[in-house]
């Protein structure tokens, strides 16, 4: 199944801790507000490092979505990781296996994140699928 609908951020950066040769680690968390097939709480922790080329960095981000799913309720987890080399972006959102619970246990799949005249848009790819009870 996907879903489709937007989300507001609200971030709250913290000081970089470590900063040398042009690299800049740090992190970020961002809370997040989804509408549309995914109603939804969310808080994201995110580590980036920036390089001293304006257009090169990267980020790595767990994040945790409490709400609804198509009317099923429950909270899941999904992995972020994004690239930016020299301008050309690749971004890959993925459903942590077995991380689903309640109406959302054995919910598997990915996510999109496209920005368009400043508006966060998501689309939700996923299945539920029965645990096991493994």
């Amino acid at each position: 199944m996907t879903i489709n609908g937007t989300f507001t951020i609200k971030m709250t950066p913290e000081a970089p801790y470590d900063v040398e040769g042009g690299i800049t680690l740090g992190r970020v968390r961002f809370d997040k507000t989804f509408v549309g097939g995914l109603t939804a709480q969310s808080v994201v922790q995110m580590t980036a490092a920036r390089t001293a080329i304006a257009d090169s960095a990267g980020y790595v981000a767990v994040e945790k979505i409490t709400g609804t799913v198509d009317g099923k309720v429950g909270s899941f987890v999904v992995l972020h990781t994004g690239i930016m080399n020299r301008g050309t972006q690749s971004l890959t959102i993925t459903i942590v296996p077995d991380s689903g619970t309640d109406d959302l246990v054995g919910i598997s799949g990915s996510m999109d994140i496209k920005v368009v005249d400043g508006v966060h848009h998501y689309t939700l790819h996923h299945e539920l699928i029965a645990s096991r009870g493994d």
